[in-house]
């Protein structure tokens, strides 16, 4: 009776057949795979590396930040996207969002991400010479002394040699450079043109030292607040608080070239600024001036020196250049509440 009733049940449920030799045989495997399986099995297919590349990745530009900040909800923006948006918002009179979440954001309420700046550091990028995977913590010291495709110039160059090349060919090159043999006619030619730029650096750092022995100098560490004017369309500008300088009141006003037509999308920003005058003269001021960067300030400028004559009809300097060194530090600036220099003064014997 019991090997009729195992029969009749699996006559009644043949399906139970085929789960019986599952469990009782190990290696029983179904005739079809599950579809399941198979579309999980492709996710295997991109590297870990990859996926995090894509999660840890800036929101504006999409490439992995080296200094990153995150808005209150944890999105992620390179330094350089976070001071554009901030840059941007303010010549717009906006106030700056994130580009995910539309949430505020701002130097204070947004926070660096260490977490996020170390794993990037340990990720894989490739050489931009020889093609190689390594950890960005130590691929620019790999392009910089280690990359063999490197590009290097020959020895030779400062006696006018103009090979370029990959690093593992110089060495081969200099072994064959005629440039040695060269006329001293040829050499000269060739020293006279670093001889030309190094005497205009020299120039200028002479000039600083003949203006810092005139009887009159002075120097103001002053802060510069944006504020607009009252045209239809308003215009950013920067004023600093009124200084005293030589026994007459002055103050630098800054404004931001390059910003009408895309502020959004502007790459080629920069700063100009002039002195002014809010005193009145009776007799005529001849001034040198120089912006630094300020000790309240990390503004990076190549000095530069200015002359102007003030007079009772000329009481504004032209506008000039902030010798700032890029637009990115022009966004930098824009992007900070305040701007910080110092203003060197020197006023010229009569």
């Amino acid at each position: 009776m019991a090997e009729t009733s195992e029969s009749a049940l699996s006559v009644i449920h043949p399906e139970n057949t085929s789960e019986n030799k599952e469990n009782e045989d190990e290696t029983f495997e179904p005739e079809k795979k599950k579809v399941k399986l198979e579309s999980s099995s492709t996710v295997l297919e991109f590297k870990l590396e990859e996926r995090l590349s894509g999660i840890l990745c800036c929101a504006v530009c999409l490439d992995l930040p080296r200094t990153c900040f995150q808005c209150a909800n944890g999105h992620l923006m390179c330094c350089g996207c976070f001071n554009h948006l901030l840059a941007d918002a303010r010549l717009k009179d906006e106030t700056s969002t994130c580009p995910n979440c539309r949430c505020e954001i701002s130097k204070t309420s947004c926070t660096r991400n260490l977490a996020v700046e170390k794993a990037v550091s340990e990720l894989p990028s490739q050489c931009q010479f020889c093609c190689v995977q390594l950890p960005r913590n130590s691929l620019e010291y790999h392009e910089r002394e280690l990359c063999q495709e490197r590009p290097a110039t020959c020895k030779y160059k400062r006696i006018g040699c103009p090979w370029k090349g990959p690093f593992h060919d110089m060495l081969g090159h200099e072994d064959s450079c005629t440039h040695p043999q060269n006329s001293g006619l040829e050499i000269m030619d060739a020293l006279n043109k670093i001889d030309d730029a190094r005497s205009a650096e020299h120039k200028l750092f002479k000039d600083i030292f003949s203006l810092l022995s005139f009887e009159k100098v002075t120097f103001n560490d002053l802060q510069l607040k944006p504020y607009r004017t009252d045209d239809f369309i308003t215009r950013l500008f920067y004023e600093s608080s009124r200084f005293s300088a030589f026994n007459h009141q002055w103050v630098i006003r800054a404004k931001v070239t390059h910003d009408q037509k895309d502020p959004a999308h502007s790459s080629n920003r920069a700063l100009t600024y002039q002195l002014v005058l809010k005193s009145k003269l009776t007799q005529p001021i001849s001034l040198h001036y120089v912006v630094l960067k300020g000790p309240y300030g990390d503004m990076k400028v190549n000095p530069a020196i200015y002359r102007h004559e003030f007079t009772s009809d000329s009481l504004e300097t032209t506008l000039h250049d902030l010798p700032i060194i890029d637009s990115i530090e022009c966004n930098k600036l824009l992007a900070s509440k305040t701007m910080n220099m110092r203003l060197l003064m020197f006023q010229v014997p009569s």
